[in-house]
């Protein structure tokens, strides 16, 4: 007969990691919903402060769409793995909710310009903290679905944050204002919420192990024992393909998407903001029933393959289809399909299978920052592109980074699934990760 206590326990155990899933995904939502509160009301700030598309490229570059993230990340991950994934989420949101209040009460273009790149830097600091902790305390059989909550709270912030800006339109301005505002509210109960919070256990495991060897870790000693390791380098590489590449474009389109649509003759931003409460409402629920139903029960490398084609379909309909409505509702249902099943929320599942406890977060931090730049590097120019040039010959970058990412994800999907993260990294390090006595005591 089944040990009731035994089955209690396992309850207990299950409900205490979805508990602790949910209020570390929470900042998901809150970070994509800062950048879907900048995209919504870019156009609003520069016409009450009068600047020109160069200042937008700038401020969308800066903030956490793009290159405020990645500083936020290169600071996040490091410390994760020194001080511990709880300190990060701990004081993020509070860095986070001083940005969010300079945006909400900004009278000039460097106030606002100040907020977005502290909210940037929250964004980048938490991310992989958040997607690193989660992979670490869910369950083996459920570590897809756990980690795909991260992802689907991701999805609901732009939803939730697109529905808004319909709703407070006729406020212009303000309207936006208070968009910021909410995410303050929503920021400071999600940090009050995960205070209570414990630290995760297999980074106390490792902590204890490397202590016991005489180490002294410092802020570097994650980056080096990740780079020191020629294994970790491939594993760098083919995420930054997976993610960096598809990323760079679902940044503009997170960003720009109005301007997207207005390129592609869809000109009312009452609709355009409606097909995006409907591309990410689709996100979540790919995400739900795609990604966390399935991703620990079928092939990952098909599912991934799967949402990276319908994503590449839904490009080239909105490049190269006839201007209008029709066009852009295809491309607001395949994009948000595609996202739901796609290269962020294998990122997150793949970048916490691959590297050791040791340097998790710091991997993370790195990969996420390299992303960022990479869409900040077009964010600088893509306004001016899309002015300039037009859709059509902007899509033939779009293109070519959604194609390389959907071959590199789907050649070299690596098979993890159904297996504990010691037995993954026992496989790939053979049984040995370079101890923190290796990174030399100064760094």
């Amino acid at each position: 007969m089944p040990d009731p206590m035994s089955s209690q326990t396992t309850q207990r155990r299950t409900l205490s990691a979805w508990k602790a899933t949910i209020a570390v995904a929470m900042s998901n939502y809150i970070e994509a919903g800062a950048i879907i509160a900048l995209a919504t009301s870019l156009t609003l700030w520069q016409e009450a402060f009068g600047f020109d598309s160069g200042i937008v490229g700038v401020i969308a570059a800066l903030s956490a769409n793009a290159f405020g993230s990645a500083i936020g990340a290169a600071i996040g991950g490091p410390l994760c793995d020194r001080y511990g994934r709880k300190f990060i989420y701990t004081y993020d949101l509070i860095v986070f909710m001083v940005g969010a209040l300079l945006v909400t009460f900004s009278g000039n273009v460097g106030v606002l310009l100040a907020g977005v790149i502290l909210m940037g830097i929250a964004v980048g600091a938490g991310v992989p903290a958040a997607w690193t902790y989660i992979a670490e305390e869910a369950p083996t059989e459920h570590r897809a679905a756990h980690v795909g909550t991260a992802q689907l709270a991701w999805s609901v912030g732009p939803a939730v944050g697109f529905l808004l800006a319909v709703l407070v339109e006729p406020l212009g301005l303000v309207g936006s204002r208070l968009i910021f505002a909410h995410l303050f509210v929503i920021a400071a109960i999600t940090w009050w919420v995960r205070r209570g919070l414990p630290e995760s256990r297999r980074w106390k495991e490792d902590r204890e192990a490397a202590a016991a060897t005489g180490a002294r870790p410092s802020f570097f000693s994650g980056i080096v024992g990740l780079l020191k390791e020629p294994k970790n380098w491939t594993a760098l590489l083919f995420l930054l393909g997976v993610y960096g590449l598809w990323n760079t474009v679902a940044g503009q389109a997170g960003i720009f998407q109005p301007r997207v649509y207005e390129a592609a003759g869809l000109t009312d931003a009452t609709e355009q903001n409606l097909l995006q409460v409907l591309l990410w409402s689709l996100t979540a629920l790919a995400t739900y029933f795609g990604f966390m139903r399935y991703g620990d029960r079928v092939s990952r490398r098909w599912l991934y393959f799967g949402g990276a084609l319908l994503g590449v379909i839904a490009w080239v309909v909105m490049i190269y289809g006839p201007a209008g409505l029709g066009t852009a509702l295809f491309f607001a249902i395949a994009w948000g399909i595609s996202a739901g099943v796609g290269a962020q929320a294998f990122y997150g599942l793949w970048t916490a299978e691959l590297f050791a406890t040791r340097y998790r977060a710091s991997a993370q931090g790195m990969l996420f920052m390299l992303a960022r730049v990479m869409v900040g590097l077009l964010s600088l120019v893509f306004p001016i592109l899309l002015d300039s040039t037009g859709l059509a010959v902007l899509g033939l970058i779009i293109l070519g980074l959604l194609v390389a990412a959907m071959l590199i994800g789907t050649i070299w999907a690596p098979k993890t699934e159904g297996r504990t993260l010691e037995e993954i990294e026992h496989e790939r390090y053979g049984g040995r990760v370079p101890p923190a006595t290796e990174v030399p005591a100064n760094l």
